[in-house]
């Protein structure tokens, strides 16, 4: 969206939260707060009172506000941390949402080993409760289609339109098997980017945003989305563990059955993260490529390591780290090199 478009939209927010406000829309305060991977835009919007709501942007166009809505009215039912709607536009794509703050989970990471510990274990208790609590009876399902449909942006566009190269003979088998191992796992709601930029600290806990592709799917995939995120890479020891703890609370409260043994989850973990690496590596590359958005080529090389953490230590997954190792890696290296060296 060029400049001129923009400055409609936020002209006609202003217009709309004046409304609501019984303001005149050039009295009212209100500045940038966020950006976001999509199409949608955040502002702060300060009140007489001195207190403050975010306001969002999002052209209906191109983004549909309505299942954002559903689902927050439905957590913040079911007791769950999430901002609360206090007005909406669904024709203009405009929402005024409770104010969380300024402090996501992951500004805090690298303090000291002692917070980021605390960290992800405050959101790996967060995510007990919303696998336990949120209604999941409305939401589509993460199911075969939709699990391939995100591992095919990894030869589409990472492959294909990134690097020019054709996927390994492996592929095939490869897909499909992590789609077969990911539909083995209980189901329970998935928040779908469950990882420390959407977890805010306010008030003294967390509380989710951005939860609006929220689907019904795989017991582990925000376990995964939490470790093998943008912001950390576990030495295999802590990630283990850390999977390990999660696979005893949810024996514990019922989310898994207690005869699935350690390593066998773990297997599953890592067959989770696996897919939802080809998938980033595939989103990244098709939002530079198609969308113009810039930084997210260099989060490449994490999710490259997350994927290569993923499958070495599985003997089935031998031969498609051996290509990716000897071949994939070197070749998007190249790729990186050659790309800052033409970006001004």
């Amino acid at each position: 969206m060029s400049d001129a478009p923009h400055t409609a939209r936020r002209e006609a927010l202003r217009r709309w939260a004046g409304r609501l406000h019984d303001r005149p829309p050039e009295a009212l305060d209100i500045a940038p707060a966020a950006g976001d991977a999509s199409f949608r835009r955040y502002y702060r919007l300060w009140l007489d009172d001195a207190t403050s709501r975010i306001l969002m942007d999002a052209p209906p166009e191109q983004e549909d506000s309505r299942p954002f809505v559903a689902i927050a009215e439905a957590w913040r039912a079911a007791g769950l941390p999430v901002p609360a709607v206090h007005a909406r536009d669904l024709a203009q794509g405009f929402l005024e949402l409770e104010d969380l703050g300024d402090t996501p989970l992951h500004t805090g990471l690298g303090a000291s080993e002692t917070r980021d510990a605390t960290g992800y274990d405050d959101a790996q208790t967060l995510l007990g409760e919303l696998q336990n609590r949120a209604p999941g009876e409305a939401l589509p399902v993460y199911d075969a289609a939709l699990l391939g449909r995100e591992l095919d942006l990894f030869p589409d566009w990472c492959l294909g339109q990134f690097l020019d190269m054709p996927a390994p003979a492996e592929w095939p088998h490869l897909r499909d098997r992590l789609i077969e191992i990911a539909l083995t796992q209980p189901r329970v709601v998935v928040h779908r980017d469950f990882d420390a930029m959407n977890l805010m600290r306010h008030r003294d806990r967390l509380w989710l945003i951005d939860f609006q592709d929220a689907v019904t799917g795989p017991l582990s995939y925000d376990l995964i989305s939490l470790l093998r995120g943008r912001y950390r890479r576990f030495p295999r020891e802590a990630f283990c563990a850390r999977v390990e703890a999660f696979r005893r609370r949810a024996v514990l409260d019922g989310r898994l059955s207690g005869q699935l043994d350690a390593e066998t989850f773990r297997f599953q973990a890592d067959a989770m993260a696996a897919q939802r690496s080809l998938k980033v590596l595939g989103i990244f590359c098709r939002l530079t490529l198609r969308d113009g958005r810039r930084g997210y080529l260099e989060r490449l090389p994490r999710f490259l390591d997350h994927l290569s953490d993923s499958l070495a230590p599985w003997p089935e997954f031998a031969t498609f780290d051996a290509w990716l190792s000897g071949t994939f890696t070197p070749a998007l290296t190249s790729a990186l090199a050659a790309r800052r060296e033409t970006t001004p």
